[in-house]
């Protein structure tokens, strides 16, 4: 077996010697290769680079540490995001706001809705396999659509492949990442992987699914670039380590790594990756099988060993390092590292659960959250804060570190961007390359969470006394600056924000509401979390039924700003970054006197003036594409799958006022571009939008 093994990594060293000089023949502008990779519970404060070195350094033996070198020299190699946001504190929300670019006030997945199917929109996936590339996704999904969420049974309709995937393989069900053996089940019961739509793991014998997932991903790699030489790829690899099970490999992490090393797809029933071997749920990292620590802070006391749970957690994290370590030497390998960006991840802060029958888990053991108070399921920083690393050499300068506020749904945005296209008009978020890379003016993200869970924080030392047992239920998250305005068991919309200052104040300990000289940013949070939203009844929230604030129409007048872009998107474009080539002033919503060409974008921007407080509805009918924003709330989308003439309507509650609206749309042909807008109100029956309510600057 090792002499077979051996001969088919030396064949592969070859081609990949082949590639590699084909690889730098390649032009500069080559569309580069994508990787994310997401891990599952993964804090903060469990990478080296962002806080175990420190508590290395500081060799506190009451304070154990853990090491993830192949992550600190990636890390060294590009870019730390020291404030890098999720989308929601838990799994399924999280995953959605990535996979669909929109934030929490706008995806169809919110709160606990595991096994929800991901909205059929665009998704990351869809995005790039239409900028022309191929599409993978690995490991965990989660959002396939379920009997508890359909009315038509199980069938599935988010799968992987319907939503923008060329190729998947993993499990399928939220539950089932919660064993990390398939086939043996030890703690939680036999479960299913799916290759597309086929179960496989009848073959999958003592299969540990971070080295499973890590082998397919590889294998899937090297056949890109052995037959797609010309198409750049995308990669989401999804691990459901090192969530709460805690269950450890089969032996250590093969020899190498990439090509010739680390680990392997074998492909035989009973032997489909080299690790495939050994004891199921045996094997410690030796850093940590004898390892002790100060357990009574007294030093004239013997050192204890750690506890076996904690043996565990530090062994899978050490795992994944070494499986980020084993994928950034394949693509060295094969010559295609500096055509390759690279993100690595978390879903959400880190866990307290485990599934182990007689041990629990502490997340302060490791401070795996960090610097900062909460775990998984809080929108405290140290639930929402995730490490993020970036790499792709030549363009990400080595050792840059981005202080910049950013959240998981600017990915999509960001890799268009790298993709040379222009985000899909429903974005949330913004494209992170110019704080990457260090060229263009970054633009600001949009911070913004909410989520429902009716448990409470830890009661932990580490944390300032009023983040301890902090009951949660409703919640809110929003950042301004270096502010953060947070609210737990949100009762209405005036409840107040909590403001806390997260650079000086990393443990949210002192809250800046209560000096009262922020009464103005008080207001501006209340309004502004209703303006950046919209109800969702799967997810009922206690403000849902709030009018949402109109702004000050001070020096306003009559009419419209219209622009048109040339675009090259297959989709709607969010045209922020596009510069306009015709612009001028309209009196109402009509393209007859703007030249049309097929493919260019139109906006009409400017405020909407809402006679009487209460619920209005619009109506769209367009020719070909359009979309339309009032301040950032998504009202109506008719870009994804819309069909020409179709009326879409889309409902509001506004107070009285003047309210930002933002009206796309995308010409079908030279000829002809019909777009018909109506409304209805609480003081008037459906028809034409009059002229005499739209304003602008």
């Amino acid at each position: 077996m090792k002499k077979t093994y051996c001969i088919i990594g030396t064949i592969l060293l070859l081609f990949a010697q082949q590639i590699k000089g084909q690889v730098k023949k390649t032009p500069e502008h080559l569309k580069p290769n994508i990787i994310y990779i997401l891990t599952d519970d993964l804090g903060y404060g469990d990478v080296g680079v962002f806080f175990q070195n420190q508590r290395k350094e500081k060799n506190d033996r009451s304070e154990p540490w853990a090491f993830t070198p192949n992550l600190d020299k990636m890390a060294s190699e590009g870019a730390i995001l020291t404030h890098h946001y999720t989308a929601a504190p838990v799994c399924a929300p999280s995953r959605s706001s990535f996979l669909s670019g929109l934030s929490q006030g706008h995806a169809n997945v919110r709160d606990n809705q595991f096994d929800k199917a991901l909205a059929d929109n665009h998704t990351v996936g869809n995005v790039l396999q239409k900028a022309g590339y191929t599409t993978a996704a690995i490991g965990k999904w989660g959002l396939q659509g379920s009997k508890r969420w359909s009315e038509n049974g199980d069938q599935w309709p988010a799968h992987p492949l319907n939503r923008g995937f060329d190729y998947y393989y993993g499990y399928m069900r939220h539950s089932d990442g919660h064993e990390h053996y398939p086939k043996e089940g030890v703690y939680r019961g036999r479960k299913e992987v799916y290759e597309n739509k086929t179960e496989v793991s009848k073959d999958l014998d003592k299969c540990y699914t971070g080295d499973l997932w890590t082998a397919v991903a590889k294998k899937w790699i090297v056949e890109q670039v052995q037959h797609k030489k010309e198409q750049p790829f995308f990669m989401y690899l999804a691990f459901d380590t090192p969530h709460a099970v805690l269950e450890l490999p089969t032996q250590a992490y093969p020899e190498g790594g990439g090509l010739n090393g680390g680990l392997q797809w074998m492909g035989k029933p009973g032997n489909m990756i080299n690790t495939a071997s050994g004891e199921v749920d045996s094997w410690v990292h030796p850093d940590y099988d004898k390892a002790t620590y100060d357990d009574d802070n007294d030093s004239s006391t013997p050192e204890v060993a750690w506890p076996d749970v904690y043996k565990r957690y530090a062994t899978s994290t050490r795992r994944i390092d070494n499986e980020v370590g084993d994928i950034l030497q394949l693509l060295s390998d094969l010559g295609i590292d500096e055509n390759t960006l690279v993100i690595f991840n978390s879903d959400n802060g880190p866990s307290i659960e485990s599934y182990l029958p007689k041990e629990g888990y502490k997340a302060n053991f490791f401070n795996s959250f960090g610097p900062f108070d909460g775990i998984k399921r809080d929108v405290l920083e140290g639930g929402e804060r995730t490490p993020l690393i970036a790499r792709w050499p030549t363009h990400i300068p080595a050792g840059n570190v981005v202080e910049s506020p950013n959240i998981s749904y600017d990915w999509l945005p960001t890799f268009v961007d790298a993709a040379g296209l222009p985000a899909p008009v429903n974005s949330d978020g913004v494209s992170l390359l110019p704080s990457l890379t260090g060229q263009g003016k970054q633009k600001e993200s949009l911070i913004y969470v909410e989520y429902n869970q009716g448990r409470k924080s830890p009661d932990y030392d580490e944390f300032a006394p009023n983040n301890r047992g902090r009951l949660r239920k409703q919640m809110q998250m929003m950042r301004m600056g270096d502010i953060v305005g947070l609210r737990y068991n949100i009762q209405g919309a005036d409840d107040d924000f909590e403001f806390y200052n997260v650079i000086d104040d990393t443990h949210q300990a002192t809250n800046l509401a209560n000096n009262g000289n922020l009464a103005e940013l008080q207001k501006q949070m209340k309004e502004r979390v209703l303006q950046v939203r919209v109800s969702d009844t799967t997810a009922a929230r206690p403000y849902d039924m709030e009018e949402v604030p109109a702004v000050l129409g001070n020096g306003l007048k009559s009419g419209l700003h219209w622009k048109v872009y040339e675009s090259n998107a297959p989709w709607l474009a969010r045209v922020d970054d596009l510069t306009p080539i015709d612009q001028g002033v309209a009196k109402s919503l009509s393209l007859d006197k703007i030249k049309v060409k097929k493919g260019n974008v139109y906006l009409f921007e400017g405020f909407i003036k809402v006679p009487k407080s209460g619920t209005y509805t619009f109506y769209v009918k367009a020719t070909n594409k359009a979309y339309v924003r009032i301040h950032e709330a998504s009202l109506i989308d008719a870009d994804y799958g819309y069909k020409s003439g179709t009326l879409k309507e889309g409902t509001i509650k506004l107070k009285e006022g003047y309210h930002p609206i933002r009206i796309y749309c995308q010409s079908e042909s030279d000829m002809e571009n019909a777009l018909d807008i109506q409304w209805k109100g609480p003081s008037f029956s459906k028809g034409k939008i009059p002229a005499s309510v739209f304003y602008m600057e």
